[in-house]
């Protein structure tokens, strides 16, 4: 969009104050901002449902007052234990949130980005982290990823209520631990966001 007026995604202004790219590289808030916009078109949500509605503010169609808002967010230059930088999530303060601005987006570690991510598509017939189990009678597994790519067997219940109450006890004190571990790191709204999640069979 060098010396033009042409949006990116059709509806973002590269003002051009700052770089997009250095060295042929597409610098760190230009990557975030257009992948912010991709995820509002029509075309990313054919392959992605999920993202069906998902939007993003006036402000943060402006490239130049993105870039102004990253340097200013808590956790934005901060990396995890693997060297990665820290991820943007619009779900965390409001959950289900639709729109990406200035009032619903924070960064966190891909930890905590992937322990309210939503898994729709993995869930079967039965409330999240519920599997049915069938025999002599029919009983209900739940289990949950701990959080270091491994599935936590919580047990076999009676019912899918049941199974998934084991499931909603064990991912919301995982959830309360995790954001303690980097309680000192977060963004105030992120942690007080964390200790009140509360896990819902859809999510």
């Amino acid at each position: 969009m060098r010396n033009s007026n042409k949006l990116v995604q059709g509806i973002g202004n590269n003002e051009r104050k700052y770089p997009s790219w250095v060295d042929g590289i597409s610098v760190r808030e230009y990557r975030l901002w257009a992948g912010i916009l991709s995820r509002c078109t029509e075309k990313f949500l054919v392959k992605n449902p999920s993202y069906a509605n998902t939007t993003c503010s006036e402000n943060f169609k402006s490239y130049s007052f993105f870039y102004e808002w990253c340097q200013e967010q808590v956790g934005f230059d901060n990396k995890d234990e693997n060297g990665k930088s820290w991820q943007i999530d619009k779900d965390i303060l409001i959950k289900d949130n639709k729109l990406y601005s200035e009032d619903t987006c924070v960064f966190v570690p891909h930890r905590i980005n992937s322990l309210i991510t939503k898994r729709a598509a993995d869930r079967g017939n039965y409330p999240l982290g519920v599997h049915g189990i069938f025999g002599r009678s029919e009983r209900f597994c739940s289990q949950c990823s701990n959080n270091t790519g491994k599935q936590k067997r919580l047990g076999r219940f009676n019912t899918p209520k049941e199974a998934f109450q084991a499931y909603k006890t064990f991912k919301e004190a995982l959830i309360k631990q995790v954001a303690n571990e980097y309680k000192e790191q977060l963004d105030y709204r992120v942690y007080e966001a964390l200790m009140k999640y509360e896990v819902n069979e859809n999510d």
